[in-house]
C-alpha cells in the first residue's frame, strides 16, 4: 500500500511538473469556419511551428508546446488562401487567452496571459499613439511635396525627423524602466536595433543579471558585440 501511494505521489509531481512547463493558448477566432491556424517561435533565426490545429466549424481551438522562459510567439492563420495573418505575443508558462475576429485578424486581438505581454501591449499601445500622429504629418509632407511648397516641406521633414527621435527615446527609456522584464531586451532587438550602438549598450548595462542570462538578454550582448566588432574594422 505504501509503495502504492508513493507510486502515486512520484507520478503526480511528475505530472504537475511537467505541466508547469507548456505554454497553452486558448483562442476564439469569430467567423472563422475552416482553416489551419499554426503556433510559432523563432529559434535560431528561423520561424519554426510549434504546434498547429486545423479548424472545421469551431472557432475555438487550444495550441500548446514547452516553454523554458518567456518568449514572443506568433499565431498564423491560413485561411486557405494567399493571404496569412499573425497575432505576435509574449508567451510564458500557463495559459494565454487570445481573442480575434477573422477579419482584420490581427487588429482586433485581445491577449490575456504574461506579465510581459501586459507590459509589451502597455508599449505598443504608445507607439501606435506616436504613429498615428506621425502618419497625419506625413501626409501634410507628402501634399508639401506635391504642391512645391518649400516652407511646409522643411516644415514637415523636421517633425518627421522628431518624431522619429520621439519613438527611438521612448523604446530607449521604457527599456530601461522595464529592466528586470525579457521585454526590454526583446523592445531593443525588434524595435531600435538600428539606433546608435550607445544607447543600445545602456540598455543592456542596466538589465538585471537574470533578464541578461535571457533568452533576449543573451542575444542583445550577442548583437552589441558584433556591431562593436564591424565598427572597429
Amino acid at each position: 500500500m505504501k509503495k502504492i501511494l508513493v507510486l502515486l505521489l512520484v507520478t503526480l509531481i511528475f505530472s504537475c511538473g511537467e505541466s508547469g512547463k507548456k505554454l497553452t493558448v486558448e483562442a476564439t477566432v469569430k467567423g472563422l469556419k475552416k482553416g489551419t491556424v499554426y503556433l510559432k517561435k523563432v529559434i535560431d533565426t528561423t520561424l519554426v511551428t510549434v504546434d498547429s490545429v486545423t479548424v472545421n466549424g469551431d472557432s475555438n481551438f487550444t495550441l500548446q508546446t514547452e516553454i523554458d522562459e518567456p518568449e514572443v510567439f506568433h499565431l498564423y492563420l491560413d485561411k486557405n488562401s494567399k493571404e496569412n495573418d499573425r497575432i505576435s505575443f509574449f508567451g510564458d508558462k500557463g495559459v494565454t487567452k487570445i481573442y480575434t475576429k477573422l477579419e482584420n485578424f490581427n487588429f482586433y486581438a485581445k491577449i490575456e496571459g504574461s506579465k510581459q505581454q501586459e507590459l509589451y501591449q502597455e508599449y505598443l499601445e504608445m507607439m501606435n499613439k506616436i504613429n498615428n500622429k506621425n502618419l497625419d504629418v506625413f501626409k501634410e509632407n507628402l501634399d508639401a511635396l506635391k504642391n512645391k511648397d518649400s516652407a511646409a516641406i522643411k516644415k514637415t521633414e523636421k517633425a518627421l525627423e522628431g518624431f522619429t527621435k520621439r519613438k527611438y527615446l521612448y523604446a530607449v527609456n521604457f527599456a530601461i524602466n522595464n529592466k528586470d522584464s525579457e521585454v526590454a531586451p526583446y523592445i531593443a532587438l525588434s524595435e531600435i536595433y538600428d539606433a546608435r550602438l550607445n544607447l543600445l549598450d545602456t540598455i543592456n548595462k542596466v538589465l538585471t543579471p537574470e533578464i541578461k542570462n535571457s533568452k533576449y538578454g543573451k542575444q542583445l550582448e550577442d548583437y552589441i558585440s558584433k556591431r562593436k566588432a564591424e565598427e572597429t574594422k
